[in-house]
């Protein structure tokens, strides 16, 4: 049975030494790289860009369009008018009344003109009229018959116009080639370019700030857990005090009052050791959230327990003019002026003459080109375009001047934010020099407090010195080491300043 306990605490204990993660300070920069949703968002934005490039390169390119629909209309379209196909349908009828008509009144004519020159006598006229009137019946026979075929020949006509367009179908592969847009697709291909820069250098921009609110959780992590290890020293100081102090009021050669003063101090220890506690705890949580981990994560950093924090590096030496490259916010507000400067030229193409090849090929039913037959057939058209704006009311100058104004005023803002990057890089510099004589100052502290709790414990025990010289040389002590300790972690974030500042954070 003891085994079975023995194996079940050796297995509890492997689970929690398998669940504590070590991070160091690369371990949680790769975490926090690979997890942060902003970053993630960012390298979204350069495949957002790398695709808007690759559309713009096809402006270059012909475009091909096909085409196609169906419509129905409620009337026809109609070559003739009306009062034309009644005339070509009544052709016959029409062309044969006015013959007989014309060549009785001509033979009435004749006949009675005859018969005033005395050439025949009345008789005579009457006796031919009659016989006219005898043969009538066969000629108004042959005149009904070309007048029938007539008709016939006008109808065919009227037919032969008819377009039959109540049903409309109509297909067509469109090609167009751009030759000259008046630079307007050169310059959407520049902004393109530029739009992957400026991705790429918000991404830069990101990545630095992730690593810099890393390094800052990071090293209060390891801050935090130094004040905890310098709360329970002072803890352990104070009870040992405390002790000490029973001990000499049970003997009689301290006071009550003397307890009741180191008392407190335990009492006061005991509650920096929890609130210290409670911030390291949410600090962990931060740092967790920055690496993406789970906020209730195990983790203990390599550097917490570190007693040499502090390398002797010099400070970078920078150029001015290598700020405006590294600086991934400079490079973004270069960025916005080039963008800004292809703008105005995608303005002022837009006023510029165009010129474009067009090509395709139609389709209709009815055909248009065969006498509106009810069959599908199409015709080749090859045709170039040119668009020469002429009057606009200056509204092409308007709009490049307004564009070449945020150019001014994007130029302005980098100017500004070089010259405020300048300062900031100085005042960087100047943070880490004061860092480090802070800390060279702290550790002299450190010692100087040291020596004096030591000095003031003997002269404890030797009966020389009272209690409140001895707890006063404890608190001097701790507010050196606490001092000593923010120090070494302010040498360290100005570190971290002066790299970000310089834009070589990575």
């Amino acid at each position: 049975m003891k085994k079975v306990f023995l194996a079940f605490g050796l297995w509890l204990a492997a689970s929690g030494l398998y669940a504590q993660q070590v991070l160091t300070l690369d371990s949680c920069r790769a975490l926090a790289l690979r997890n942060n949703k902003q970053l993630r968002v960012s390298r979204l934005n350069q495949e957002v860009a790398a695709n808007i490039k690759k559309a713009a390169r096809t402006k270059y390119l012909p475009k091909v369009d096909a085409l196609g629909g169906y419509e129905f209309f409620s009337k026809e379209v109609s070559l003739l008018n009306n009062s034309q196909k009644s005339a070509l349908t009544n052709l016959g009828t029409n062309a044969v009344t006015g013959v007989g008509s014309a060549l009785s009144n001509n033979l009435n004519s004749v006949i009675t003109g005859l018969v005033q020159q005395g050439l025949l006598s009345p008789q005579a006229a009457q006796q031919l009229g009659a016989l006219l009137q005898q043969q009538s019946g066969p000629i108004t026979q042959i005149g009904s018959q070309v007048a029938q075929a007539g008709n016939q020949v006008g109808q065919s006509v009227v037919d032969a116009f008819r377009t039959d367009t109540k049903n409309i179908w109509a297909g067509a592969v469109m090609l167009r080639q751009p030759i000259f847009m008046g630079g307007a697709i050169t310059a959407m291909n520049r902004m393109a370019d530029i739009g992957m820069q400026l991705a790429s250098n918000d991404l830069d921009f990101k990545t630095q700030s992730t690593l810099y609110n890393i390094d800052q959780a990071y090293w209060m992590v390891v801050s935090l857990r130094e004040k905890q290890n310098l709360a329970v020293s002072y803890r352990d100081l104070v009870k040992k005090l405390n002790d000490d102090v029973h001990k000499m009021i049970r003997e009689g050669v301290a006071t009550r009052a003397d307890g009741l003063k180191v008392d407190v101090k335990v009492n006061e220890a005991d509650m920096q050791i929890t609130q210290v506690e409670d911030g390291l705890a949410l600090a962990k949580m931060l740092l967790c959230q920055l690496c993406g981990l789970p906020m209730d994560s195990n983790i203990t950093l390599a550097d917490e327990n570190n007693r040499q924090l502090i390398a002797d590096a010099a400070v970078p030496e920078y150029a001015s003019d290598s700020i405006s490259t590294a600086r991934p916010e400079v490079r973004m507000l270069q960025n916005a002026v080039d963008m800004s400067q292809e703008a105005t030229k995608l303005v002022r193409a837009q006023y510029l003459p165009h010129v474009a090849l067009t090509g395709g090929y139609m389709i209709s039913n009815p055909n248009v080109f065969d006498g509106f037959s009810r069959h599908f057939a199409g015709v080749w058209n090859v045709g170039v375009l040119v668009q020469v704006p002429v009057w606009n009311w200056f509204e092409g100058r308007y709009k490049v001047r307004a564009s070449k104004a945020a150019t001014n005023i994007a130029l302005s803002e980098l100017q500004d934010a070089q010259e405020k990057i300048e300062l900031q890089v100085s005042q960087s510099r100047f943070k880490v020099k004061e860092a480090q004589k802070k800390y060279a100052m702290a550790s002299q502290n450190l010692l100087s407090a040291e020596e004096n709790l030591r000095c003031a414990n003997v002269g404890f025990k030797e009966g020389v010195m009272e209690i409140t010289d001895v707890m006063a040389a404890q608190t001097a002590w701790q507010m050196a080491l606490s001092q000593r300790i923010d120090a070494e972690i302010d040498v360290k974030l100005t570190q971290v300043n002066l790299q970000k500042a310089l834009g070589i954070l990575q």
